[in-house]
């Protein structure tokens, strides 16, 4: 069987279709998304830039920050019936295979511990990709022997 060759108009066409899935992914997201977002967006955690409903293989992961390869994902209470814990093992498994790290979260836990998901997330990115332009500690960079006369 041969492979067969993808003209740009069906490439064009899968784009769309993906850009229009995420979207309506994002305007469907359940409060605790919404919550998480407010936090990540903008850079608002450690500097990090992360994107919302971001296509990994066949998949759309809630949160992903592509350059620490990271990816939060926020699970409702239909992720903890037996069938839907080997559909995550399954995904975690692909998109580890696309290089990215997954760190899980059920709703709950963002919408009553929201400090402790965000100090969670913030930690592994400190410890794993530190920021790539980070502040100096006060005081770094002024050398006061240079300014002292004697």
């Amino acid at each position: 069987m041969v492979p067969t060759q993808h003209s740009s108009g069906s490439l064009s066409r899968e784009r769309e279709r993906v850009r229009v899935r995420a979207r309506a992914l994002r305007q469907s997201s359940p409060d605790a998304e919404k919550l998480l977002w407010r936090h990540l967006r903008d850079r608002r955690l450690g500097g990090f830039k992360f994107r919302r409903q971001y296509p990994v293989g066949t998949f759309f992961a809630d949160f992903a920050c592509v350059e620490a390869r990271l990816i939060v994902e926020l699970d409702g209470g239909q992720h903890f019936e037996p069938r839907a814990v080997a559909a995550d093992a399954r995904r975690t498994q692909v998109l580890a295979a696309n290089g990215f790290r997954v760190l899980r979260f059920d709703d709950r836990q963002m919408l009553l511990e929201a400090a402790a998901v965000l100090t969670a997330i913030h930690g592994w990115l400190q410890s794993n990709h530190p920021h790539p332009d980070p502040l100096p500690p006060a005081g770094e960079g002024t050398d006061t022997k240079e300014h002292t006369h004697g």
